[in-house]
């Protein structure tokens, strides 16, 4: 009994691996044909679609980090400025030391006018930086 059991699939197997075979209609060719390049481009579309929304977010990333990035480097480049204003500022007082009186005083004010212009100019060159 079981030996025809095991038989009757066997045939059923391969009757059913016959069948798979068989040509279909052009007709029904062409509707299985049409039905998958529908649902290929529709998979297509909704692949699409979600790659522009991805890459739309990605931007929007990629800009916020670009603004981030220039708006440090401004903050950087005044920074640089201004030290370097303040060396300059330095370096003059201790020049004016090697003259006295009014030539000093005028010596030091001058020094100070340059450096509060310097840092003016770094702070507008920053601001034009900036977004």
């Amino acid at each position: 009994m079981m030996r025809a059991l095991v038989m009757s699939l066997v045939l059923g197997t391969v009757a059913l691996a016959a069948g798979c075979d068989k040509a279909k209609s052009p007709e029904t060719v062409a509707k299985d044909v049409a039905s998958a390049e529908q649902k290929a481009g529709r998979e297509e579309a909704k692949s699409e679609n979600a790659a522009d929304k991805d890459l739309g977010k990605a931007a929007a990333k990629v800009d916020d980090g670009l603004v981030a990035f220039n708006n440090e480097a401004a903050k950087d480049a005044y920074n640089v400025s201004v030290a370097r204003a303040d060396g300059d500022r330095k370096i003059a007082l201790a020049q004016c030391e090697s003259v006295s009186g009014d030539a000093q005083k005028n010596c030091k004010d001058q020094a100070e006018a340059n450096y509060v212009a310097a840092k003016a100019d770094a702070k507008a060159a920053a601001q034009s930086m900036k977004q």
